[in-house]
């Protein structure tokens, strides 16, 4: 998957420490160049410029659901879908190496964190939750302020590479909390090797066209695993379908779906085929 002889640079959004760093490694390797990026649009823009060869965005979480900035993101890009990596997302409270859990009085993270961590955040109904872009951000944010009443929800990598201390582990709301990421690549070759493939669509303005084209994948005996309605950006009322369904775009029932689809619909948009990934153990 190398993008036209460029050297392996991967995207992420958040700083040194962030669970997307995490599936970063996890997918491409401890060795890998990482460059982090402040927003999601400055992950995707890295791409488009050059600046990196890939990116990892996360796209759904199991407890929190969908991203979906990240999903308005691949409809406006033109980058491609090539892979898949899905993480055990494992909360911890990190505070400074003086404090203990008594001293919190306010806690940051990123908002879908402080979802993710809800029933343990409510047996402290008197701490200040306060959202923030990242959760390994947040960790940063609380070493600089240097105040021990201050914590942050990430993880325990994050924990150690800002010389932080964890007060409390395995804070989130299930021990079944994973994070699926996309991996994204510009103008790249469809993996030959995949068995999933991810696309978006709108439907016609007319009576039972929604049906009409989902009907598209049951006769042609293609499962879909996910179905989810997002706005139309800058068209009020208007949606457009993210689907994942099962096989590569070249397998023949698949294509014939596809090319049913756009028969169909308003417009389709192929995200990529990639292979899938498998599940993590609770116990990694």
């Amino acid at each position: 998957m190398n993008s036209k002889g460029m050297e392996r640079r991967v995207a992420f959004q958040g700083i040194h420490g962030a669970y997307s760093e995490d599936a970063v490694y996890k997918f491409f390797g401890e060795g890998i160049r990482t460059l982090p990026c402040a927003e999601f649009e400055d992950v995707f823009a890295s791409v488009n410029k050059g600046d990196a060869s890939h990116a990892v965005v996360p796209v759904e979480n199991s407890l929190e659901g969908s991203v979906a900035r990240v999903n308005d993101l691949l409809l406006e890009n033109d980058l491609t879908v090539v892979g898949e990596v899905i993480i055990l997302v494992k909360h911890c409270l990190i505070g400074h190496p003086d404090a203990e859990v008594e001293d919190i009085k306010r806690v940051y993270s990123h908002p879908q964190a402080l979802g993710q961590c809800r029933t343990f955040l409510s047996r402290y109904p008197q701490w200040e939750k306060v959202p923030s872009y990242d959760t390994a951000g947040s960790v940063k944010i609380v070493k600089e302020r240097g105040d021990k009443s201050e914590a942050a929800i990430a993880s325990a990598r994050t924990a150690n590479e800002y010389g932080m201390k964890i007060l409390k582990e395995g804070i989130q709301n299930s021990h079944l909390n994973f994070t699926r990421f996309f991996v994204i690549e510009k103008a790249a070759a469809i993996n030959p090797r995949g068995d999933k493939t991810s696309l978006v669509f709108a439907t016609k303005n007319a009576a039972g066209a929604l049906y009409t084209c989902l009907g598209a994948f049951a006769e042609h005996n293609v499962n879909m695993t996910k179905l989810e309605s997002r706005p139309r950006r800058d068209r009020a009322w208007e949606y457009v379908f993210y689907v994942d369904i099962d096989g590569h775009l070249d397998d023949p029932n698949v294509s014939g779906a596809i090319t049913d689809l756009v028969r169909r619909a308003s417009f389709v948009k192929i995200l990529g085929s990639y292979k899938r990934a498998g599940l993590p153990s609770a116990q990694e």
